[in-house]
């Protein structure tokens, strides 16, 4: 039976992965001295392996395809087909920066002020592609981690991931700049790209899982109306697309099925009722396939 080798992101993105395929229908089990876990499906081999180096195995053909980060593609200049986007990271389903920063108090306000300074960073070749787009001359030095408290001691300035920001604002950290915009991409590896089996095994994998970061954010809302307040419900619903409206037993009422984000439930609810709406029910999703 053919397989595909699949490469799960070890590290900062592994939960948030793990939880992703489970929404998009597949479990995961990982034993916590093993990094072969168990996936309930057969056509898959997985193995877990840090989104730093992911893009290596994936280009070498050790894996044919994996997930892992657009920067970590771009640090390593792997030979990677990149399939698709997968919006979500480490806290929120959202892009990450590699950003700029240097101490509250610096006097660098822009990168023609890092002329001569040392930097630190996990992503030294992106960084140093960085200062040659600006004409800059500065030493960029390999961190090994806990790089927001090299600054000012031991660095000028720093090149560091965020999602927020809000682990720079609590070291005394400024953003003078964004270096690099990423997000989690699904990548493969050309070779497999190239073999019908694989490259659509990859794809309806994908398929899912971007259902399944579509949904995360989005509920279900079920109401009956009376015909003559249609409209005026229909006004106050932000639908996916059109509301799915449906005749019910009785020919005066209607049942109205629509997809809401889950942020703004709190505040349509009460002008449904307000227009007439009634049994509204809410409901989860799991996935949304447009």
């Amino acid at each position: 039976m053919s397989r595909l080798k699949l490469g799960i992101p070890k590290g900062s993105l592994q939960d948030a992965t793990l939880e992703l395929f489970a929404r998009a229908g597949w479990k995961i089990t990982l034993s916590s001295r093993s990094y072969v876990p168990a996936i309930d499906d057969p056509e898959i081999e997985c193995l877990m392996v840090r989104a730093q180096e992911m893009a290596r195995y994936v280009e070498s053909g050790a894996l044919d395809a994996g997930i892992t980060g657009h920067d970590w593609v771009v640090e390593t200049s792997a030979a990677v087909d990149e399939l698709s986007e997968l919006v979500y990271a480490k806290q929120r389903l959202a892009r990450v920066r590699w950003v700029l920063a240097v101490p509250e108090d610096s006097v660098i306000r822009e990168p023609r002020d890092l002329e001569g300074k040392v930097i630190a960073t996990e992503v030294v070749h992106i960084t140093e592609n960085y200062l040659a787009k600006h004409g800059v001359n500065a030493r960029v030095e390999f961190s090994w981690g806990a790089t927001e408290v090299k600054v000012p001691q031991l660095a000028d300035a720093i090149v560091e991931v965020t999602e927020t920001g809000s682990s720079l604002r609590a070291n005394r950290l400024r953003i003078v700049d964004t270096v690099l915009e990423s997000a989690t991409v699904f990548i493969m590896n050309r070779t497999s790209s190239a073999d019908s089996w694989k490259r659509e095994k990859a794809e309806n994998l994908i398929l899912m899982l971007q259902g399944a970061i579509a949904a995360a954010s989005k509920v279900g809302l079920l109401l009956n109306v009376h015909r003559e307040d249609l409209q005026a419900v229909l006004s106050v619903l932000p639908a996916l697309k059109k509301p799915t409206i449906s005749a019910l037993s009785d020919p005066d009422w209607v049942a109205i099925n629509t997809i809401v984000e889950e942020a703004v439930v709190r505040q349509i609810l009460p002008k449904l009722k307000a227009a007439k709406a009634q049994g509204i029910v809410e409901y989860p999703l799991n996935k949304i396939v447009l």
